[in-house]
């Protein structure tokens, strides 16, 4: 089953909370979406239901924290033990991006009120934690004032020390630190830069 993410805030052929969300995708071709509609639930949507199960696992990669599923009538679908979150101080997460969308920063303000909205994955380091996705999330509440977020305690690659040293080297140490720029100058540079390290010519 091939199962892909939409990036794109822009497709006729899903919602656009869903969208903005991240939680659409394409089974085999076909659309399906995934929309987050609590702080642990979601609602499946598509053709066959058949796929769903893949569908949520792919969707949990990056949700760790959405454990219960229903489809469109409100039938449970799968139900998730529910992870630890804790609540990290701001200044305590070290990113591993360098940068930030605005487009996915103006997605990102249409879902999101205050900390507790803020939920992402981390990998103890030392006396911190490395930001392992939501970049996006913890620079608005960077500049939003909040000083704690929530977090899941994830397991990664060893890719992810590439980008911890990069981004430490251009002075990112905490998610405020990193560089909003407008989409297309963001896609080239971030990018660039991610091809270069799974190419293995960033050392």
């Amino acid at each position: 089953m091939d199962i892909r993410r939409i990036d794109s805030y822009r497709d006729p052929r899903f919602s656009q909370t869903v969208l903005y969300q991240h939680g659409a995708y394409l089974v085999d071709g076909e659309p399906y979406e995934v929309e987050i509609t609590g702080p642990d639930r979601a609602v499946v949507r598509g053709r066959n239901w058949e796929a769903f199960p893949e569908l949520i696992e792919a969707f949990r990669f990056h949700a760790p924290h959405i454990v219960r599923f229903s489809d469109a009538q409100g039938s449970l679908l799968a139900r998730f033990p529910q992870p630890e979150k804790i609540a990290l101080p701001i200044t305590r997460i070290q990113p591993s991006q360098f940068y930030v969308d605005r487009e996915k920063l103006a997605a990102v303000e249409t879902f999101l009120s205050g900390w507790k909205d803020v939920i992402i994955q981390v990998l103890p380091w030392e006396d911190r934690y490395i930001a392992l996705d939501g970049h996006t999330r913890l620079f608005w509440a960077a500049r939003q004032g909040i000083e704690h977020v929530y977090a899941v305690i994830s397991e990664t690659d060893d890719w992810v020390w590439s980008f911890v040293r990069e981004a430490r080297t251009r002075g990112i140490f905490t998610p405020g630190d990193m560089k909003l720029l407008e989409h297309e100058e963001y896609e080239i540079l971030w990018d660039r830069y991610c091809d270069a390290v799974f190419a293995g010519t960033v050392e």
